[in-house]
């Protein structure tokens, strides 16, 4: 049976009456990284999520057209539930919202062990084998993201926000006519998710806000609460903000950079030593091995659309190789210039589309498998980081890089054996929808001709 703290829960809601919230928004991630979840009232708080919230087991076989997928477990078990618990640890008010707070939910099975399928766990299960190495995994992530605005003229009905040409590390009106990331930076800092900058990116209506960096599942927890925040905001400001990897075929894709270094747990930066090569410890060139050895696999949790491999590709500032570089922005892993308590390696494959957790998991999954087993990367780039001469390629599409997810047995070993069978469903019930539909270009391409 599931085991919930009830005392816990009912200082809990104590604590809310006096601070006059009476709602609680209880939220968890499902397989893309969309927000599911409940709004309770606090006045019953305790009561209610006192044997857990049930949701139906295949919301994590959901898809963004509300096609459900029989998962394992899911439409042909008869669709059971599974149990959400509030982890009162990330309870936190939403400043535009009054009398309403947010809590993310741990979601466990009926018998009370984890949920295989919840991205939360997956990570946690990779957090803890950092654990064994006697490690903390730190994350710093970095998302780029678009704004757009309702137009009638445009094929979909949405035009980008701020239209104006080389807005890049812009900050005010210029190619924010209307503040709207500056309002949105200074909610979220209220929202407790330590952002701590924000600019204009190259795109028009492109944005890309930083996030500190933290232990592995606090800087995943606040990387999906900030791309729900996000197109909240825009939402209140009848705009739409979206994460999509290339939303536009004249502008670039949004990128999903993250910072990664281990610390020993009296805060020792484990990737850094003075006398090292490129002044890189044996545990940070290690950690870079892995993550290339395990680059197609982990492509396809970092780049997990159809529409994620039409932002790859030479003179894009996306990765297209498997290779690192001292300080390159070709490279698929760089490693930026500080040493010392800032060592640390950034992971440029990611696009803004995938799911926080799941990114944040493949990647250092990746670098435990590099780690324990003292891999040792090959020569690092020198120069531009598109010559197919240099490096192999990463997989140019989705079924490539979900067929790569499938044979990496270790990979997907560390990530859950369950999990990765409701991913592979999830995605190949994807690709079947994709494939049969009839796109714009094709009716553009053959239509008039043919």
């Amino acid at each position: 049976m599931l085991a919930v703290d009830a005392h816990a829960m009912e200082a809990a809601q104590a604590e809310l009456t006096e601070q006059n919230i009476d709602v609680v928004r209880l939220a968890y991630s499902d397989l893309i990284g969309a927000e599911r979840g409940r709004d309770l009232l606090v006045r019953h708080f305790a009561r209610t999520v006192g044997d857990g919230v049930a949701f139906c087991r295949s919301i994590y076989g959901t898809s963004p057209m509300g096609d459900v997928v029989d998962i394992d477990g899911g439409l042909s078990a008869g669709l059971p539930d599974v149990l959400a618990v509030p982890d009162l640890s990330t309870l936190q008010h939403v400043p535009w919202e009054p009398g309403v707070a947010h809590v993310i939910a741990d979601v466990f099975n009926p018998d009370g062990t984890p949920s295989q399928e919840s991205p939360r766990n997956v990570l946690r299960r990779v957090v803890d084998r950092f654990a064994t190495l006697d490690m903390k995994p730190i994350i710093g992530p970095e998302l780029e993201f678009y704004v757009m605005q309702e137009s009638a003229s445009a094929p979909n009905g949405w035009k980008r926000y701020g239209e104006g040409t080389g807005n890049v590390y812009t900050a005010g009106y210029k190619g924010d006519p209307e503040n709207t990331l500056l309002a949105s930076l200074r909610k979220l800092e209220a929202y407790g998710l330590d952002v701590v900058a924000a600019n204009h990116e190259f795109a028009s209506g492109q944005f890309e806000i930083n996030l500190w960096h933290s232990e592995a599942l606090d800087a995943a927890d606040r990387a999906f609460r900030f791309k729900n925040a996000i197109q909240e905001l825009a939402r209140m400001q009848g705009k739409m903000a979206t994460f999509m990897a290339k939303p536009f075929n004249d502008e670039g894709g949004s990128g999903f950079h993250l910072h990664f270094s281990a610390w020993s747990p009296d805060g020792v930066a484990l990737f850094d030593d003075p006398q090292g090569e490129d002044g890189l410890s044996q545990v940070g060139r290690s950690a870079i091995a892995g993550i290339l050895a395990h680059a197609p696999a982990i492509t396809a949790l970092l780049n997990p659309t159809v529409n994620s491999y039409k932002r790859f590709g030479p003179d894009t500032l996306a990765p297209w190789l498997i290779d690192w570089g001292l300080d390159n922005r070709s490279a698929m892993v760089r490693i930026p210039p500080e040493r010392g308590r800032a060592a640390r390696l950034e992971l440029r494959l990611g696009d803004a589309s995938a799911n926080p957790y799941l990114a944040t998991a493949a990647l250092m999954a990746a670098a435990y498998l590099g780690i324990r087993d003292k891999l040792e990367p090959p020569a690092k780039l020198e120069g531009y980081g598109y010559d197919v001469t240099k490096a192999a390629k990463l997989p140019a599409d989705l079924p490539t890089a979900i067929a790569a997810l499938e044979a990496d047995a270790e990979l997907a070993g560390l990530l859950g054996p369950q999990f990765i069978a409701t991913f592979l469903a999830y995605k190949r019930n994807e690709l079947e929808r994709f494939a049969s539909w009839v796109t714009d270009w094709e009716f553009r391409e053959y239509s008039y001709h043919l």
